[in-house]
């Protein structure tokens, strides 16, 4: 696959994710206090469903590009503090994989049931913080 190939289908799925996890994060959190308990409720339970449905598909495709594109500078990723791109792509892979483990964690628990409101609302924190954070690496990456 060509990288330009890579880097396009990288950049829909991360558009896809992100957007999922803001809208998760910020918007919803937004209205809870304007919207029935009941109806939230019912809200989330649908949203969580489809996200389920569609995010490992999101994922796939959004971390095998990512793996394409680190295959392509793999040279640079050999002496990751030789450069200041080399630093940050290695930064941004490093938060990539903790999103990675926090998606796992949290299929994790919703499979054996011990997952939480407050767990829920943790991981999505989380992932939203380093997500914002990957996105302004591969900025500056840019610059480097």
């Amino acid at each position: 696959m060509t990288y330009p190939l890579l880097l396009t289908t990288h950049l829909l799925a991360a558009f896809v994710f992100i957007g999922t996890v803001f809208f998760e994060v910020i918007m919803l959190e937004g209205i809870r206090q304007h919207v029935p308990r009941e109806a939230m409720s019912a809200v989330e339970r649908a949203i969580g469903a489809r996200a389920r449905r569609i995010m490992p598909w999101v994922l796939l495709l959004l971390y095998s590009a990512g793996i394409g594109m680190a295959w392509y500078h793999r040279a640079a990723l050999t002496h990751p503090t030789s450069s200041a791109f080399s630093l940050l792509l290695t930064l941004k892979i490093v938060l990539a994989t903790s999103v990675f483990v926090h998606f796992l964690t949290a299929m994790t628990m919703l499979r054996k049931r011990t997952m939480t409101g407050r767990r829920s609302k943790i991981i999505h924190i989380s992932i939203f913080c380093h997500v914002i954070a990957i996105v302004l690496l591969a900025k500056l990456m840019f610059y480097a």
